[in-house]
């Protein structure tokens, strides 16, 4: 019984983890590619506010219930359940990884602009920002998918 809860869990979580990558993927990236200087920091700001102060428990369960599943079904270390589970697990922690080395530096960095006062390479920035997302991207659905192939096909 264990087993199905925290994989209820994990997919759970890890859904609200991808979601994010699906959204810049379908929209949000060329919307924040067609927004001017002040828009595109505005823009940023808020989502990363917003991130810092709400996502970060996302994260957190994410990482927690998917180690969880993993150890769980380590047991079998030939199966696919815990091969997939183990998949997703690293690419969350590589998830994080890119995050804190790639775009939270990028987000801190433009978190000290005005609107009147940016550097004349901002476009540099958004471009290195979303350059670091796309790989979090693959990384991110990657792992859910495989977290999926595993559920569906254990």
């Amino acid at each position: 019984m264990i087993i199905p809860l925290l994989l209820f869990l994990t997919l759970l979580a890890y859904s609200m983890v991808v979601s994010q990558s699906f959204m810049y993927l379908l929209s949000l990236r060329h919307a924040s590619l067609g927004l001017d200087a002040n828009g595109y920091l505005a823009l940023r700001k808020l989502v990363d506010g917003a991130m810092r102060a709400n996502f970060k428990y996302v994260v957190y369960g994410s990482l927690l219930s998917s180690l969880a599943l993993t150890v769980t079904t380590a047991g079998d270390p030939g199966s696919l359940l815990f091969l997939t589970s183990a998949i997703a697990f690293a690419a969350l922690i590589i998830d994080l990884v890119i995050t804190m080395k790639g775009n939270m530096p990028i987000n801190d960095a433009i978190n000290t602009w005005k609107t009147d006062a940016y550097p004349a390479d901002w476009a540099d920035y958004r471009a290195k920002w979303l350059t670091y997302y796309g790989y979090r991207q693959v990384v991110n659905i990657t792992g859910f998918l495989c977290l999926l192939i595993g559920t569906v096909f254990k």
